[in-house]
């Protein structure tokens, strides 16, 4: 029985079919939740997917947070359960307190849009667990509010409890500003919770997942998060 994975959409998603897709085509059951839902429907991880929830007005992901979905969110979390939030889902993730952070426009105040090398920082997460550290993988970027943000003891403690999870990188992995497109603070594009099994990203992984239209290196994240479920079921 293959593993399932929720994707949730909220008013003004528009990357919550490519996530469902994505799941499928690395061979997970890909299952939709709804914003207003109070039922998770059974799913062995949540995705939240990027694209404007709410059409992101007042604050990305700040009217989010308050979805009825988000209270099941929150126990399933808190409960372990492994939740990937993707772009908007990563704003929503810190909004909501799951993810330590923030996330602000960008430094150039310009909306991005291209692919990029990321280093693989950890690989204990439910999505790099089949990444090895410094590895570099290429995932398209998207985003006009991707610049994460934290005070310097935060930034101190990410470090220092190994929860950044990505960084933007050149090719070869070496990491420094000319390579990090928004302003990130060290150069951060996803971290994880403490508990390690909620992980946010910027990078759009499930729009790398088929050869046919650009690169693959959402693959290997999905991939771990199909083994990942599969290994506590």
């Amino acid at each position: 029985m293959s593993s399932r994975i929720g994707v949730v959409t909220f008013p003004g998603s528009l990357d919550d079919r490519d996530a469902l897709r994505a799941v499928t085509t690395m061979g997970g059951d890909a299952v939709p939740l709804w914003h207003g839902a109070h039922d998770l429907r059974g799913v062995d991880a949540v995705i939240l997917p990027g694209g404007f929830s709410y059409g992101d007005y007042l604050r990305t992901g700040a009217l989010a947070r308050f979805a009825d979905v988000m209270d099941e969110v929150r126990d399933f979390a808190r409960g372990g359960g492994p939740v990937l939030g993707i772009c908007n889902g990563f704003q929503i993730l810190c909004e909501a307190g799951l993810l330590p952070g923030a996330l602000s426009r960008n430094a150039s105040l310009r909306f991005l849009c291209r692919t990029v090398p990321l280093r693989v920082e950890t690989s204990a997460t439910p999505v790099t667990g089949r990444l090895v550290p410094g590895e570099v993988v290429e995932i398209p970027i998207k985003h006009g509010e991707g610049r994460y943000v934290a005070d310097g003891d935060l930034l101190a403690r990410l470090e220092d409890e190994g929860q950044v999870v990505f960084r933007y990188a050149h090719a070869d992995g070496t990491v420094d500003e000319r390579a990090n497109p928004n302003g990130s603070a060290a150069s951060i594009a996803g971290v994880r919770n403490d508990a390690g099994n909620v992980v946010g990203l910027m990078p759009h992984p499930e729009h790398a997942v088929d050869p046919d239209v650009g690169p693959v290196g959402g693959q290997p994240l999905f991939a771990s998060l199909l083994e990942h479920v599969g290994a506590r079921v």
